[in-house]
C-alpha cells in the first residue's frame, strides 16, 4: 500500500487548460473555436447559471417566497420541567442554565416556558417569561425577574452611549 506522500494522479488523468486566442499558429487563433457569428460566438452570453436558451428561466418564473428579517430576536427555550434539577432556594440566571447544558448555541435572549410543573422555589433571572410559567414559578413560591434585551455583548454595551443596545420591550 502506498503513503499518503506518494500519491500521484494517474497518468494521462488530466489535461492541460485550453489557451484560446493566442494567433492563428496555436490552432485556437481568430474565433478562438467559437465559430463564426452567431449568439455563442458573442462575449457574455449564456455563461452563467440556469441559462435556458433564452426561455424565461426557471428561477424567475417561480414565485419568490420566504424572508429572514435582519432584526429577528432568537430565544433560548427553557421548560419548567428543566428548570427541577436546580436546588430550592437557587437564583436561575443565563450562567446558571449554560452550566447546566440546557442553554447552548448562539442566541439573543432567554425565554421561560410553562412546559411541565415546577415545585421548586426559585429565582429566575431572564430576558422572558410566559404568563404560564411566570403563574407556575410564582404559584412555587419563587419569583421572576425580566432582563433587558442586550443588542450586543454587555462589554460593548459598556461602552456604547446610555441606553444604547437594549432593546426596548414590546407592549
Amino acid at each position: 500500500m502506498t503513503t499518503l506522500n506518494k500519491l500521484k494522479r494517474p497518468e494521462g488523468s488530466w489535461h492541460r487548460k485550453k489557451r484560446v486566442g493566442r494567433g492563428q499558429g496555436s490552432g485556437l487563433g481568430k474565433t478562438a473555436g467559437r465559430g463564426g457569428k452567431g449568439q455563442k460566438a458573442r462575449s457574455g452570453n449564456m455563461r452563467f447559471e440556469g441559462f435556458e436558451g433564452g426561455q424565461s428561466p426557471l428561477q424567475r418564473r417561480l414565485p419568490k417566497f420566504g424572508f429572514n428579517s435582519p432584526n429577528r430576536t432568537q430565544y433560548a427555550v427553557v421548560n419548567l420541567a428543566d428548570l427541577e434539577g436546580f436546588d430550592v432556594g437557587a437564583t436561575v440566571d443565563v450562567a446558571a442554565l449554560e452550566a447546566k447544558g440546557l442553554v447552548k448555541g448562539r442566541y439573543d435572549g432567554v425565554k421561560v416556558l410553562g412546559n411541565g410543573s415546577l415545585t421548586k422555589k426559585l429565582t429566575i433571572r431572564v430576558n422572558k417569561a410566559s404568563a404560564a410559567a411566570r403563574e407556575a414559578i410564582e404559584k412555587a413560591g419563587g419569583s421572576v425577574e425580566e432582563l433587558p434585551l442586550m443588542a450586543h455583548k454587555p462589554e460593548s454595551a459598556a461602552k456604547a452611549h446610555s441606553g444604547k443596545g437594549v432593546k426596548q420591550a414590546r407592549s
